[in-house]
């Protein structure tokens, strides 16, 4: 069971979901409006069974160039049919027209004066699939997806994060620790970054378990046990929202602002309750803001030293344009939403199903 299933008091809801690419479609919405003039020629396409890896690959091969010269926001799944866009030179755009491919479509065309980078991303569309639902589990499912809707659910990253084999985070402690050595710069990197992933889970887990003892004890029944002071204890015990907020938390607008630390809890609380701001969870490294007071103790027990650049990542997110569709006749369940970037379908359906 999810975190947010236990705040509902929902069980294992047993339908299958399967990423493919008739069930799982994904469509990015690029950070700003294309200018429609400058050197550069944006393609819009769609790509089934491939890697953002593997379609830059194709498109390279056909333009006579390299992967590294063509700009794109973000990586997309394989097992999927994604529409996203990447950036080439203006001159590549005749032999765009002799281009063909089984498994990319392309869509639209259109011009930018800047190459696409990654992070040039607002967020993604979804579009899933989920076969096996009955009539009960189809309305669980409504009434959790309502509640996401209006509650939002935490950010965890994904298990794609993760690898094949979800153990490319031991790989990054251990080149941390100095017990593994890894040549190739990318792997290094995204064994780094699985093991800052693998951190700010935990801590996120740690943090979800301190709300829902507070949300189910008195305060003078547990503030000694999660080493809080009584008197905070019972402030976030007022608290709306499932997930509470403690002082010194660092705070960002929302969908995107500012940090700052959180100091007036209960006007904090309210504001994160109406969406105005979430709170966030560290990506340990260098160069980031950390929290301070009571939040500070239990980020440390998460923090390590990585040489690698830390960031902030929101602890919490609010899906938006959340829709569902039931088909009893086939027992499909059909979801859509939107998610800001960096979060992942997958657990939006694994706080659905599991």
């Amino acid at each position: 069971m999810t975190n947010l299933q236990r705040y509902l008091n929902h069980s294992k809801i047993d339908v299958v979901f399967k990423q493919s690419k008739e069930d799982f479609v994904v469509t990015e919405i690029p950070l700003y409006d294309f200018s429609n003039d400058g050197e550069h020629l944006i393609i819009k396409f769609r790509k089934k069974d491939l890697t953002t890896w593997d379609a830059l690959s194709i498109f390279a091969n056909h333009f006579g160039c390299k992967s590294r010269d063509i700009g794109y926001a973000g990586l997309k799944d394989k097992n999927a049919m994604t529409v996203q866009h990447i950036s080439v030179h203006r001159k590549f755009e005749e032999k765009l027209a002799t281009f063909s491919h089984d498994q990319i479509k392309i869509l639209d065309t259109t011009y930018h004066n800047n190459k696409i980078k990654i992070g040039h991303l607002k967020g993604n569309k979804f579009f899933i699939r989920l076969k096996r639902v009955n009539l009960v589990d189809a309305k669980k499912i409504e009434q959790v997806l309502g509640q996401i809707a209006t509650l939002g659910m935490p950010n965890y990253f994904g298990f794609q994060r993760f690898g094949i084999e979800q153990n490319n985070y031991e790989k990054g402690e251990a080149i941390i620790n100095g017990t593994l050595k890894e040549k190739d710069r990318k792997l290094k990197q995204m064994y780094i970054n699985a093991y800052q992933s693998y951190l700010f889970n935990n801590w996120l887990s740690k943090r979800i378990e301190i709300s829902k003892l507070i949300d189910a004890f008195e305060p003078k029944e547990i503030y000694e046990k999660i080493s809080l002071p009584l008197d905070l204890v019972k402030s976030m015990k007022k608290q709306a929202h499932p997930f509470k907020i403690l002082t010194g938390d660092l705070m960002s607008h929302y969908p995107y602002g500012k940090i700052f630390h959180a100091q007036e809890l209960e006007a904090e609380a309210e504001k994160f309750y109406n969406r105005d701001r979430v709170p966030t969870g560290l990506l340990c490294g260098k160069r980031v803001k950390k929290s301070i007071d009571e939040a500070l103790t239990f980020e440390e027990e998460f923090t390590k030293n990585i040489p690698e650049d830390g960031a902030r990542r929101f602890a919490w997110i609010f899906p938006e344009e959340v829709e569902s569709n039931y088909k009893e006749d086939k027992n499909w369940m059909e979801l859509q939403f939107y998610l800001p970037k960096g979060s992942y379908a997958t657990e939006l359906i694994s706080e659905l199903i599991h």
